[in-house]
């Protein structure tokens, strides 16, 4: 991945086949956020996020997948980072993660800290 530069996009209705594809493929899932961001590499899907735009002062980031073959590379950082700015844009203070698995060190890397049973990053502006 050195050298290139991730393309991350707000899901679209028409990637609902794309995105089903690749969350089949690395999870065994088939469920498509109805709102999230896209990470492409020469375009190829390389990670999905699904966001929750329901809080009022905050993005709720419900799920992020990476393609095991891509993780490590700083792609899940570049995910957190786009959704940051358009918390930003939205004007929302807040990104909430309420971690599954071994989610929790990842997010520690790129700036959250433990609230509770979930774990939270302010935004910068």
């Amino acid at each position: 991945m050195r050298g290139q530069k991730l393309f991350v996009r707000p899901i679209e209705p028409g990637d609902a086949d794309t995105i089903g594809g690749f969350l089949a493929a690395h999870e065994g899932r088939n469920a498509i956020p109805a709102c999230g961001l896209i990470g492409k590499l020469l375009g190829q899907v390389v990670a999905v996020m699904a966001i929750d735009l329901g809080v009022s002062d905050a993005i709720r980031v419900r799920d992020l997948l990476v393609a095991p073959e891509f993780r490590r590379k700083r792609v899940g950082r570049v995910m957190m980072n786009e959704v940051e700015l358009l918390a930003a844009k939205m004007e929302r203070d807040w990104l909430i993660v309420e971690p599954a698995g071994d989610a929790r060190e990842f997010l520690r890397r790129v700036g959250f800290v433990e609230d509770g049973n979930r774990m939270v990053r302010k935004v910068a502006r």
